[in-house]
């Protein structure tokens, strides 16, 4: 029996293990609602943030050695149906109009996308993983986070899916804030986690 279905003794509340289907995604910088931004409710699949920690080889004779170096945060995608009202693909082209991008129509054409204006136009982004009755059981915040690639999805005869959009989000950093005081670690904590 799997150990979450049991109580391990009568003080053992059940619990759920996560799922991956109870998840939200929120940008602060678009929309608006009682949480200050556009909660994307036709998200359909997410990436959650991870990093890698490059390496810095040393070499003595014929030995190598490793030392960590610098932490690199990875790309994001996320995959969103696109509804006729919000029109996603039209939200999606005026964030990145307001990054700063804007096709040539004379010489004096100067402007360019920037990191501040891509910033500003996403907002923060938040992907809150949630239990069975909205609750957060962690949240994820994305810093600096600006749009990398859109791709706006495929159209087909024979195909009667929903049209999707994937959108590459590339950030900063991420911090991971969760509400479990059962950390594995030692001492626990309400925020075991925060790069």
């Amino acid at each position: 029996m799997p150990f979450w279905s049991q109580p391990f003794d009568a003080d053992t509340t059940l619990k759920d293990p996560k799922r991956k289907f109870r998840f939200t995604v929120q940008f602060q910088g678009i929309g608006g609602n009682a949480q200050g931004g556009a909660l994307l409710w036709y998200a359909k699949q997410c990436k959650k943030p991870s990093f890698t920690i490059q390496e810095t080889e040393h070499k003595y004779l014929n030995h190598s050695f490793y030392y960590p170096s610098s932490l690199k945060w990875e790309t994001i995608d996320i995959t969103v149906v696109d509804p006729v009202d919000p029109d996603v693909a039209a939200t999606v082209s005026d964030i990145v109009v307001q990054s700063g991008y804007a096709p040539p129509t004379d010489p004096n054409s100067l402007s360019t996308m920037s990191k501040a204006k891509g910033v500003g136009a996403l907002g923060t982004v938040l992907i809150t993983q949630i239990d069975a009755d909205g609750n957060p059981l962690e949240k994820w915040t994305l810093w600096n986070a600006w749009i990398k690639q859109v791709q706006y999805g495929d159209l087909a005869y024979g195909d009667d899916e929903l049209t999707e959009l994937t959108i590459t989000l590339i950030y900063d950093w991420a911090r991971l804030d969760t509400t479990n005081d059962s950390s594995a670690l030692a001492g626990g904590g309400k925020e075991f986690f925060k790069i």
